[in-house]
């Protein structure tokens, strides 16, 4: 069989009746034409079979039309959604979306950060560590590669969308007083690595203090005692004073459920639980979790339009934060009133089968 012959614009050209900037200026989208004319031009290219090379296009414009997605974890659906809401805005202006996950390491995240520049991508997305003290975000600032941020609380020349993570821990605070809780503590994972954590942890112990609650309990955890409900379990006991607990995020507060079983307590009337994020399967448990409920989609997107500015030239603007909500569920109640011989019970070795829901970070 014959090769067949590449089409190019100069045979679009042809078959339309009209010189070949005309038909660059119509397939292009990039300069004035008549509707006639455009629908001659855009007839011809579709009985053709014609497509710009992607490659060709590039090199005119010396843009890779590629823009870098660093998230923590593609595990975790909060990162996924924003990246599907982020791509979705940037396919729309022809960009391709190349996204990498580091698995919350600092080092990973420059390594990454640079090979995406090595890449000449136009463009940065961007969530890390520690944005503050990357390298590789500073290289990207100083070749005037347009960089937005996602999920971090805003940082002095660096555009973030977010959600005011201080602002949405006090809002847990203050329910946790109007149910009359005052013993509570912050069930973080990895707390050193995620600004995130840390920011919500400052928000929830400062509305803590104006509600005349006491400091809350900061519990720090590992991977391995989040994944293991007997050992959560054994760490919740450390605790027993406490009569409600604020994870940094649902998957940690989906895990003190599952802990709390084990140990013979109740939620929410032996203890009760508010996570973060507002993930779907949040609601499909057999008693719903109460969560502040984020819109990480909309934040991939803002994320995006954003950048789409700087790539076209402008500048990149503050971001104005992104709303949330306080999702009731069923996991917050007042706490029970104990009798003196009361005893929430000791945690015990578990007869189920391991918790298999991988628990990630926020």
């Amino acid at each position: 069989m014959a090769n067949k012959t590449r089409i190019t614009i100069k045979d679009v050209a042809r078959a339309a009746g009209c010189g070949v900037a005309t038909a660059s200026r119509v397939l292009n989208k990039s300069g004035s034409a008549s509707s006639e004319t455009r629908e001659r031009v855009e007839q011809a290219a579709r009985d053709l079979g014609f497509a710009f090379s992607a490659t060709g296009r590039a090199l005119q414009s010396r843009k890779s039309m590629t823009v870098g997605c660093l998230i923590p974890s593609l595990a975790n659906p909060v990162f996924a959604e924003a990246v599907q809401g982020a791509q979705e805005e940037l396919r729309k202006e022809g960009y391709q979306l190349l996204v990498a996950s580091s698995n919350y390491d600092g080092e990973t995240d420059n390594e990454i950060l640079s090979t995406l520049l090595a890449k000449d991508v136009d463009g940065l997305l961007v969530t890390m560590v520690d944005p503050q003290d990357s390298s590789a975000l500073n290289m990207a600032q100083g070749r005037n590669v347009p960089t937005c941020l996602m999920f971090h609380d805003p940082l002095p020349g660096w555009p973030s969308a977010h959600v005011s993570n201080a602002e949405a821990a006090a809002e847990v605070a203050r329910r946790f007083a109007r149910y009359g809780h005052r013993r509570t503590g912050f069930l973080a994972l990895r707390f050193a690595t995620s600004d995130r954590s840390r920011n919500r942890f400052d928000g929830f112990r400062a509305e803590c203090a104006a509600q005349n609650l006491p400091a809350p309990e900061l519990i720090e955890i590992t991977e391995t005692e989040a994944n293991t409900p007997s050992i959560l379990a054994q760490r919740l006991c450390e605790h027993p004073e406490l009569t409600a607990i604020f994870a940094s995020n649902d998957f940690l507060a989906i895990a003190v459920q599952k802990a709390a079983n084990l140990m013979g307590w109740h939620v929410p009337q032996d203890l009760s639980v508010v996570g973060f994020d507002g993930i779907e399967v949040g609601r499909l448990l057999d008693r719903p979790l109460a969560t502040i409920e984020t819109t990480p989609e909309a934040m991939g997107r803002q994320a995006a339009q954003t950048l789409l500015v700087g790539l076209q030239g402008g500048e990149l603007a503050e971001l104005t934060p992104l709303p949330f909500t306080f999702r009731v569920g069923a996991t917050l109640s007042t706490p029970r009133t104990k009798s003196p011989d009361d005893d929430r019970g000791a945690a015990q070795s578990p007869s189920v089968p391991p918790f298999t829901s991988n628990v990630k970070q926020g």
